[in-house]
């Protein structure tokens, strides 16, 4: 099926393949970055690739194949649910859940589960969104709109910065400073299939704060003030301090990444109200096995 799209003032100058993610939320960003590459998608009537930037009114058609969108089973899945309303709802992911279906992976998938519980309510999954992913190892705070203006508003505030994310890591050894600033640029080894610091790679930034030591690790709030693949990960892993659980990155084995997204805060998309959400420390960090010391937190930053 050809899906046509006018552009719209949060996409101008944006991305094609942006553009095209924010669209289609539940479909695969491989499959869509391969429409595009197959020359499935048109702007204006021509064949673009996946960057080329948008203007306001551009239009915009893409063929999709409608099992893609349906190809899995709604089903009952364990995550909870932190905040609902008429708009949009945020739910707080567990650790080592994939957002979305794969070719290997068909069941037990946050999509799965948002399936299953928006069909119980009466209401179509099509017309919901995921507004942004976190990864399967990362736990934490998601925001999903309820209708397709609800993803439309909240998907442009992603895009234009403009949401506020922390993360608290658990990381190997004392940090120099008690906070600080990582910047390093970040890009694909290509023959690996892998994320690290490379010369030619994307500007990144990544603001930390110490919340906690403990006698060989040290808890983090972590800011991503730019959005690459694996980030926080590659970055921690850079200067020394790999994420407890991040064996990919030099981490020691742990029952999990201990890598959580607590604090979501964005503004309504119908009210413009500021809204704030944020969760406390996962229990399976497990911080009690890392030091007998009372846990007291500085006061998070505001």
């Amino acid at each position: 099926e050809i899906f046509r799209f006018q552009v719209e003032d949060a996409f101008h100058k944006k991305r094609l393949d942006e553009f095209i993610f924010s669209k289609f939320p539940l479909i695969s960003r491989i499959y869509l970055r391969r429409q595009i590459r197959d020359g499935k998608c048109e702007v204006n009537g021509n064949v673009e690739n996946r960057g080329y930037v948008l203007r306001k009114n551009d239009f915009v058609e893409i063929e999709i194949e409608i099992d893609d969108t349906r190809n899995f089973q709604p089903e009952p899945v364990d995550f909870r649910i932190f905040y609902e309303e008429e708009d949009f709802l945020v739910i707080d992911k567990p650790a080592g859940m994939i957002v979305h279906p794969t070719k290997e992976v068909r069941s037990g998938t946050l999509l799965n589960g948002l399936a299953y519980y928006f069909e119980s309510k009466g209401c179509g999954l099509l017309r919901a969104g995921l507004v942004h992913r976190l990864d399967k190892e990362t736990s934490g705070l998601m925001v999903i709109a309820k209708n397709p203006e609800a993803l439309r508003i909240l998907a442009g505030e992603f895009q234009r910065k403009r949401v506020e994310k922390r993360y608290f890591a658990l990381v190997e050894g004392d940090m120099d400073a008690d906070e600080g600033t990582i910047e390093a640029p970040i890009g694909k080894f290509k023959d690996v299939h892998f994320w690290g610091v490379k010369s030619d790679g994307k500007p990144s930034k990544t603001n930390f704060w110490v919340r906690q030591s403990f006698d060989d690790v040290t808890l983090l709030e972590l800011e991503p003030v730019t959005g690459r693949t694996n980030q926080l990960r590659v970055h921690l892993s850079h200067v020394g301090h790999p994420i407890v659980g991040d064996e990919k990155y030099g981490g020691r084995k742990f029952s999990r990444l201990c890598l959580h997204s607590f604090k979501l805060a964005f503004f309504h998309p119908r009210t413009k109200q500021r809204m704030l959400f944020e969760t406390e420390v996962p229990e399976d960090f497990n911080l009690g096995s890392f030091s007998k010391q009372e846990l007291e937190f500085s006061k998070l930053s505001e």
